[in-house]
């Protein structure tokens, strides 16, 4: 096998995303919108996104994901009691939960999420800690911890009290942050669940979609609320063309006839589709840039694109409006070693810039003929010694056989 198909570098490119701030979404009913890119971390559109609001059942994301990191056992069994029934506002949005109930943790979980179920948050909270205000503190430090300033929780549920309150952009930090978690992925994805005690729940979204014929086939999850104060409010990953975007809105009017905050959904998905289109601007295998091999059994080393290279833009885009640049190393030898870091790339596209370090793969195997040839010099210390030692070898050789000589001489 040749050494240049051992010789591998790899480079992890990010798939680069584009801002589209500049771009008119279609008009929307909800006050607060945000376009998240999961994969890249990039938001792409934002309207009042650090407006102080009320979130309604968007609070039920970090009561969910505190419980997952409190839980010690989610197979473990808890009891539905009067005392948390009691604790829940008569018109909050409630799983079915009845006292007497023996349930999961697990189940909780489901419960909280999927039907927006205060009383599976309430119980939770109660497992947990032993009441509701003590679980509060827990969600306010995880707060605290990841850095929102502006929220505050004052119950598990979302209902409107004072001092309850987030914005915009930190419900999509921490719902991010919970989405990170694969459990909590896997329920916020999920579109029905049987409880252990037969119950079954439903997530709001995909009932809603039955009940008003939605095609809602392109949200892969969500999370919805909804309160006089905060109005309709939608949290989604939603698929654009094999791209998994999060949407988030809010204050969109409550009506009993209308769902603004779906309405609002159906339409940011079909505007995107029909715009928001992936561009390949290089391939996996194409080659960026050569660079020389000293001393080595290769002349060049092939820097080559791991994987495809995707734009995603409103815009049309070509390779003409990207580039790159390389800083690192202008040659490498056998002393660049598997692991080294020999440079940096960066790809630039419009107002995005993506920095990737780049690592050698493998080593590079020496050449001792280059070697040697490029760096001669090194030999001549060792040529004086090897001259001198024989010229000191055959001094001696004649040393002795004179010696011999004139001993037979004188023997004579």
């Amino acid at each position: 096998m040749k050494i240049i198909d051992k010789i591998l570098l790899f480079i992890l490119i990010i798939i680069i995303p584009i801002n589209i701030y500049a771009l008119e979404l279609p008009d929307l009913y909800s006050k607060n919108v945000l376009l998240y890119d999961i994969e890249n971390d990039k938001l792409l559109y934002e309207r009042n996104g650090n407006q102080i609001i009320s979130i309604a059942s968007l609070t039920k994301v970090m009561t969910t994901i505190v419980a997952i990191e409190n839980i010690e056992d989610l197979n473990d069994t808890i009891t539905i009691t009067k005392e948390m029934l009691d604790e829940i506002p008569w018109d909050a949005s409630v799983a079915g939960l009845k006292e007497g109930d023996i349930v999961t943790y697990r189940d909780l979980l489901y419960a909280s999420l999927l039907p927006s179920g205060a009383d599976a948050t309430t119980a939770l909270a109660y497992g947990i800690c032993g009441s509701s205000s003590k679980f509060i503190e827990l969600m306010n430090n995880k707060a605290k911890e990841l850095g929102l300033n502006h929220t505050h929780f004052a119950n598990v549920t979302g209902y409107d009290i004072d001092n309850h309150y987030s914005t915009p952009k930190e419900v999509l930090k921490y719902l991010t942050y919970a989405l990170n978690n694969s459990l909590f992925n896997e329920i916020y994805r999920t579109k029905s669940y049987t409880l252990s005690n037969g119950l079954l729940v439903l997530s709001t979204v995909y009932k809603a979609a039955d009940k008003w014929n939605y095609d809602l086939s392109s949200v892969l999850g969500s999370k919805t609320g909804y309160t006089d104060n905060a109005g309709l409010c939608m949290s989604a990953i939603i698929d654009i063309n094999g791209k998994e975007l999060l949407l988030l809105t809010f204050g969109a009017e409550v009506n009993k006839e209308r769902t603004y905050h779906l309405e609002d959904t159906l339409k940011v998905i079909n505007y995107l589709k029909d715009n928001y289109k992936a561009y390949t601007l290089y391939k996996k295998g194409d080659i960026l840039l050569t660079i020389p091999v000293n001393e080595s059994t290769i002349k060049n080393y092939d820097i080559k694109v791991s994987r495809d290279i995707i734009v995603n833009s409103i815009d049309e885009v070509s390779k003409e409006d990207y580039y790159y640049e390389y800083d690192g190393l202008d040659n490498l030898s056998f002393r660049n070693k598997k692991g080294d870091k020999i440079g940096t790339i960066k790809f630039y596209y419009e107002d995005d810039v993506i920095l990737q370090n780049v690592f050698l793969d493998q080593n590079i195997n020496i050449s001792l003929f280059k070697f040697f040839k490029s760096n001669y010099l090194l030999l001549l210390p060792f040529i004086i010694v090897i001259l001198l030692s024989l010229y000191v070898f055959n001094y001696k050789s004649k040393r002795k056989k004179r010696r011999r000589k004139k001993g037979m001489l004188e023997n004579k």
